[in-house]
């Protein structure tokens, strides 16, 4: 970055003093240094930093804990980069967005949480906040997410990274990757669904259905934002001052997002037509079910009606001094039902088709 950003950890701003002694920075959870090469190497914090070289001969990385860092003097002396910019990337506000000022580059992108044991969740409500300066990037998040740790984890173990542009290409990479891995594993169970449709097999179908759509529109929303954040930052007019991988990098992420957007929102769609053939289904099912109930009480009326009626204690009642009167009513009984079907069939009255 520029001056005001070559960050010493001795700066008031970034650490406290105890003893004359040098301290952690509040809030961050590590450092890297970046040579020439590309290979990223752990900062031990406690220590002074050495002023960094022009930009593509190394660079430096900081990610904080926004939750408990205290940036605000930091911010206030330009330390992390323009003020307006850097206040306004690790602010409150947690929306997609994108902004330039100068050289610099600041903005907050979705990425994919992380639970405490660090394992991921199908879940990109978490936010990565950075700036991104010619000599540094600082990063910074509210809750786990997975792309820094990941990122950090590659160049730990020899990965190189030759520029804060690529370090955030990387970054925004892992995000896109694990979008990818979730839409994945939504393909996969809209396939199973769809094979117990096409067999008949529909049975719970329609519960599992709905956590399907409702994640594949979330990730469609978010990768919406996402989108429109590296477009802005493609065509942004104010770009003039960024060196020219940074506006390779937007392009080429942006081409990426957008094709992963269209496997989302294909995913979405697939969810929503099975829901409704599913519905249809289940609808025709149920028509089914409900002309059947319909016939068998058609049937049964009649002779109900007539086993109601020979049935009331009253005088004078027909058939009740015949010895064969529980047969003539059952005869009877029995014909009311036959004549009840017969009207159900002259009249057309047919089961669903299948």
């Amino acid at each position: 970055m520029s001056s005001g950003v070559r960050l010493r950890m001795t700066s008031p701003a970034l650490q406290d003093r105890t003893s004359g002694e040098a301290a952690r920075p509040s809030g961050l959870l590590w450092a890297m240094r970046f040579d020439a090469d590309g290979c990223g190497h752990i900062v031990d914090t406690a220590i002074n930093l050495p002023d960094l070289g022009a930009f593509g001969e190394g660079f430096l990385w900081l990610h904080f804990d926004l939750g408990k860092a205290k940036l605000d003097a930091a911010i206030g002396q330009g330390q992390l980069g323009p003020q307006r910019l850097a206040a306004s990337a690790f602010g409150a506000d947690e929306h997609q967005r994108v902004t330039v000022e100068g050289n610099h580059v600041g903005g907050v992108v979705a990425d994919l949480s992380r639970v405490a044991d660090g394992t991921e969740q199908d879940d990109v409500t978490g936010r990565l906040h950075f700036v991104m300066g010619p000599r540094a990037l600082v990063s910074g998040r509210r809750k786990p997410v997975e792309s820094p740790e990941a990122t950090r984890a590659i160049a730990v173990e020899g990965a190189r990274i030759a520029s804060p542009v690529l370090l955030l290409e990387t970054l925004i990479g892992y995000v896109i990757a694990s979008i990818a891995a979730s839409g994945g594993k939504l393909s996969d169970e809209i396939d199973g669904i769809e094979d117990h449709i096409l067999d008949e097999r529909v049975r719970g179908d329609r519960r599992r259905l709905g956590p399907i759509r409702r994640d594949a529109v979330r990730l469609h929303r978010q990768l919406l934002g996402l989108c429109a954040v590296f477009h802005r930052l493609e065509a942004d007019g104010t770009t003039q001052n960024l060196p020219p991988q940074a506006i390779t990098a937007a392009a080429r992420i942006a081409q990426r997002l957008d094709a992963l957007d269209r496997d989302m929102n294909l995913i979405a769609e697939r969810s929503r037509l099975l829901q409704e053939e599913l519905a249809a289904r289940v609808a025709e099912q149920s028509n089914r079910q409900l002309y059947t109930l319909s016939v068998l009480t058609a049937l049964f009326l009649p002779p109900t009606f007539i086993t109601g009626f020979f049935g009331v204690n009253t005088k004078g009642l027909p058939l009740a001094d015949n010895p064969h009167g529980t047969l003539i009513v059952l005869l009877l009984s029995l014909g009311s039902a036959v004549l009840a079907y017969g009207l159900i069939r002259m009249l057309g009255i047919r089961a669903p088709r299948e």
